[in-house]
């Protein structure tokens, strides 16, 4: 057994028997500054389009910009914590994603805000699967549930009051200010991580700086793959067919290369357990029903989720005519009624009612609120607040069934030592749908607004109206979907026999 003092078992005797719950409080923080990083910045887009003088499909790879970095990074978070540590690989990203806000607050040049947003979004990406292995590693499993929906309710709690302090941030100072508002989370984060975070990798063993090397082969591939993907999504109104069949054919191409690597690594590393390489994703834990149905499932909500997020964002604002800061205050309720639900489903339903029972019946709340949003009449001024409100609170609820139960539902048939990897593949294909939403959602949008024969500038207009209106119910329809898997994260006949 390791000595050093800063080891997972070492701060239990340190911090007394309620020390599981303060660190998840210190990766709380953190998880908190990454998520606001990346939601935070719609309420700016229209005043920084403004500014660069920018057309929305350029705008808009602030968010899917993001959202690529971020995606790619996570699969390198069993690779860095197995390497350096918890407390090291976290420290290490508050500091980058700090660095990212004020490059970007000060930045004069809209490649140098790109540039700062995806420094942001790496940083993200590795801290986003620490949390569920640390639920996972620390709690027992009649707790977390319970761990989840407090850690739940915390991360979207700080962003569901971002967008109103952000849009009122937006409104008296501009949209510099949205990139410095990360700087003080992070520098709380570093001082929780330092008193709070354990020094030692998963497992608790030492940090081994001379273990495997990291799979750059994999990375390269799964980075080339994602960026393929994304702008052929992007060509595919923007530009011509040609280019997007071109960059669409070379995305499948890049997958089915990765696919082929990480076998070979995986195989390699078998042979050899104590050299070599570990796969950057490790593809036998898809032979685990749930793990492989959760996979899907948080693939097609990441679509919905974060296309929504960016979608709804535009359309108070371009669709509606509302200010940046009215906006975040109609999302506010919103946003409080989620944080309080997460807390309610996973300390009343996660630990007790099956996953596919709890995400079934989130994705039909919101595909409810996407399919109802066309209910919303510009010409009807005094209904248009009251249902916003109402649609926004029914897909939060939906979502607060959804957050605390698919992470701990679908990882809950692996072994203890695949965590950390399955942590990385869910948040991984999670943010692989929220970065395909995010274009997808623009497209959409783009293509129904063409097709109506109006645009997103000057006062809106029937046919903007009726662009909106498609695009959410094609959300909407990606909900349904996402349903079909959900219901196949159901326990195998002799699981459910031995659970009881």
């Amino acid at each position: 057994m390791t000595r050093h003092p800063d080891t997972l078992a070492a701060m239990h005797v340190r911090h007394g028997k309620n020390y599981r719950w303060k660190l998840l409080l210190a990766v709380m923080v953190g998880t908190i500054a990454s998520v606001m990083s990346s939601t935070i910045i719609n309420v700016a887009i229209p005043d920084l389009s403004h500014h660069f003088q920018l057309g929305q499909e350029r705008a808009q790879w602030v968010s899917s910009g993001f959202m690529a970095a971020m995606t790619v990074s996570m699969l390198t978070t069993p690779w860095l914590l197995t390497r350096y540590g918890y407390r090291a690989t976290y420290t290490a990203c508050m500091l980058l994603l700090m660095a990212g806000g004020l490059v970007g607050g000060f930045a004069n040049h809209y490649p140098l805000v790109l540039a700062a947003r995806v420094a942001e979004g790496l940083a993200a990406g590795v801290v986003q699967p620490i949390p569920a292995i640390i639920i996972l590693r620390a709690f027992d499993p009649s707790e977390q549930g319970r761990a989840s929906g407090v850690f739940g309710m915390g991360v979207v709690l700080a962003p569901a009051v971002g967008p109103s302090v952000g849009g009122l941030l937006v409104d008296a100072f501009g949209w510099r200010s949205i990139f410095f508002m990360v700087v003080p989370l992070c520098l709380l984060s570093m001082w929780l991580a330092r008193r709070l975070i354990p020094a030692s990798a998963p497992g608790g063993v030492e940090p081994n700086p001379e273990g495997a090397r990291l799979d750059w082969t994999g990375l390269a591939l799964a980075t080339a793959g994602t960026l393929c993907l994304l702008n052929g999504l992007v060509e595919l109104h923007g530009g011509t067919a040609w280019g997007a069949t071109l960059l669409l054919g070379a995305a499948t191409g890049l997958v089915l290369a990765f696919v082929v690597v990480q076998r070979r690594t995986l195989l390699a590393r078998q042979r050899h357990p104590h050299q070599g390489i570990d796969p950057l994703m490790n593809l036998s834990l898809f032979r685990d029903q749930r793990f492989a149905m959760g996979s899907v499932v948080s693939f097609i909500y990441g679509v919905a989720l974060f296309g929504s997020t960016y979608l709804l964002p535009v359309y108070m604002l371009l669709g509606l005519g509302l200010s940046a800061s009215y906006v975040g205050t109609i999302l506010l309720p919103a946003g409080l009624v989620l944080a309080v639900c997460i807390a309610l489903v996973g300390r009343l339903l996660a630990d007790k009612q099956p996953t596919h029972r709890l995400v079934s019946f989130g994705l039909a709340l919101l595909a409810a609120s996407f399919a109802l949003m066309v209910t919303i009449k510009v010409d009807q001024p005094a209904r248009v607040i009251p249902l916003l409100v109402t649609w926004a609170i029914l897909g939060r609820i939906g979502l607060g069934f959804i957050l605390p139960s698919l992470n701990i539902g679908a990882m809950r048939g692996l072994d203890r030592a695949h965590i950390p990897q399955g942590a990385s593949v869910i948040n991984f294909v999670r943010m692989l749908g929220g970065a395909t939403g995010v274009s997808l959602c623009g497209i959409v949008l783009e293509w129904r607004i063409a097709a109506h024969g109006t645009s997103l500038v000057g006062p809106s207009s029937a046919g903007r109206m009726a662009a909106f209106d498609e695009t959410f119910l094609m959300l909407a329809a990606v909900c349904a979907l996402a349903m079909l898997a959900a219901l196949r994260l159901k326990p195998a006949h002799h699981e459910r026999s031995t659970s009881h």
